[in-house]
């Protein structure tokens, strides 16, 4: 899987090659990637040049949509002036492709921006900034009984989702959800402003109707594709990534009948494991830090490295529905002591210090190393949540499996908390550090990482 970041800034950028497009470049027969499901909606937008093809010819219906991206279809919808011009954002500059509808929208009161004053262009948009967004264009004021069990009647989310629900223009999910702060794909917005502008799309209720959900999983694989059929000969319908959570509802042989956010289908059980049913938090440590930059070798600096694995490590286990305390979020450096302070501070129950290796150029491979001066219960689990991890982790990186083993070290040492400290490569190993250059393989170890704690949350339960 591409880094999710990386992905976003992919994104970002294409959007802006794709948007200064001229409205005639493409058109519905051009336009490859379209959903089959969602065929007629998306088309229909084409054909109303709402949205447009990207440069290579495809839709990228699972890429997210940015704010900038969503105030131009919003725009194009009502018939606003696109004419790029100065706005009242300070961060969205005259010649962003997005100015001339931002500020339009701005000006019919559509779009108000943040508290602070700006308009954020390039942040993804939510479900929620979705329904606050597309209420206020269309200007909805129909509401019904409709509920949501994650936005209480009391918030003010809540009208704007219910009105946008009674429009039969978004829906709920089969648990009864909105979800409010889940990111919007390019298909999923697509649907609502065609919805909004065609009454021949509305979906008949605000909420689906309710499947038994018989288990929640998270996916392992980088990706997973989505089928609208049990078997790899079916169409894909859809992609969900490693981490993302799935409802369960049936299960055909190997295949099971799944939901992720607005995405219903297939996939293969092999690339799924069991979501742990409690929420758990978990301190990750990028070692070093500042003044002390760790190993050094082969144009790798150990500081840098750890702390941009463990931020995708945070994102791995976030999007799984974990807590995650960090113990430093960038170049500072907190000592041994504070460290576990502040793991401890935070009420983490575990604590895993991210580090990278440095011996003889021969040395390579990874180690995950625990405490035990006996082997009492927090220290035997200490020892399992490293056996996890490192199972994970060499094999993702694809390196030589050094093994578990006891380590003095201050970190996993001196905690109440179950306690590991991880060495994801050698930087003074010409083949570990090629690799540890590569996003590829620093997505790898965060994934690793991530699945390693979920294979022990399942454990522990």
């Amino acid at each position: 899987m591409k880094g999710k970041g990386l992905r976003y800034s992919i994104v970002v950028l294409v959007a802006v090659l794709l948007l200064s497009m001229g409205a005639g470049s493409v058109s519905a027969d051009t336009v490859t990637g379209v959903p089959g499901k969602y065929s007629k909606e998306i088309n229909y937008l084409i054909g109303e040049n709402i949205i447009k093809g990207y440069p290579d010819g495809d839709f990228h219906g699972d890429d997210k949509v940015t704010r900038a991206q969503a105030a131009v279809m919003v725009g194009r919808m009502l018939g606003l002036s696109g004419e790029k011009r100065s706005t009242d954002f300070p961060d969205v500059n005259k010649s962003l492709y997005a100015s001339g509808y931002i500020q339009s929208a701005k000006e019919k009161g559509i779009i108000t921006g943040f508290p602070e004053g700006d308009y954020r262009p390039n942040k993804s948009m939510t479900r929620a900034e979705m329904a606050y967004l597309i209420v206020k264009a269309l200007r909805l004021e129909t509401k019904s009984d409709v509920t949501f069990t994650d936005i209480p009647k009391s918030s003010k989310l809540y009208d704007y989702v219910n009105k946008l629900s009674t429009a039969g223009i978004s829906e709920g999910f089969p648990s009864g959800e909105y979800k409010p702060d889940r990111i919007i794909s390019r298909t999923e917005f697509s649907l609502f402003v065609a919805r909004g502008m065609n009454k021949e799309f509305k979906v008949s209720s605000g909420t689906e109707e309710p499947m038994e959900v018989l288990e929640k999983q998270i996916v392992t694989a980088d990706f997973l594709n989505v089928r609208n059929g049990a078997g790899s000969n079916n169409q894909i319908v859809g992609k969900i990534y490693t981490g993302d959570t799935v409802s369960v509802y049936k299960k055909e042989g190997s295949w099971y009948y799944i939901s992720s956010g607005n995405i219903k289908g297939y996939v293969h059980s092999a690339y799924l494991m069991d979501k742990p049913s409690k929420t758990y938090k978990i301190a990750i440590d990028p070692g070093h830090g500042e003044r002390d930059p760790g190993a050094s070798a082969n144009g790798i600096v150990e500081k840098e490295l750890v702390l941009d694995v463990s931020k995708k490590t945070r994102e791995y286990l976030e999007n799984a529905g974990m807590d995650v305390v960090m113990t430093r979020q960038s170049d500072w450096y907190p000592s041994l002591s504070g460290r576990v302070a502040i793991a401890e501070r935070n009420n983490a129950t575990e604590f895993v210090s991210i580090h990278a290796n440095a011996a003889s150029e021969g040395a390579n491979g990874v180690e995950t190393f625990y405490y035990a001066s006996g082997m009492t219960g927090r220290e035997f689990n200490s020892y399992k949540l490293a056996k996890f991890i490192n199972e994970r982790l060499y094999k993702e990186m694809d390196m030589t499996d050094r093994g578990v083993k006891n380590g003095n070290f201050h970190v996993i040492r001196e905690t109440s908390l179950t306690a590991v400290l991880t060495e994801i490569g050698f930087l003074t190993n010409k083949e570990d550090a090629g690799k540890l250059k590569t996003q590829h393989y620093r997505e790898a170890a965060a994934r690793a990482i991530a699945l390693g704690v979920m294979d022990y949350y399942n454990w522990k339960e």
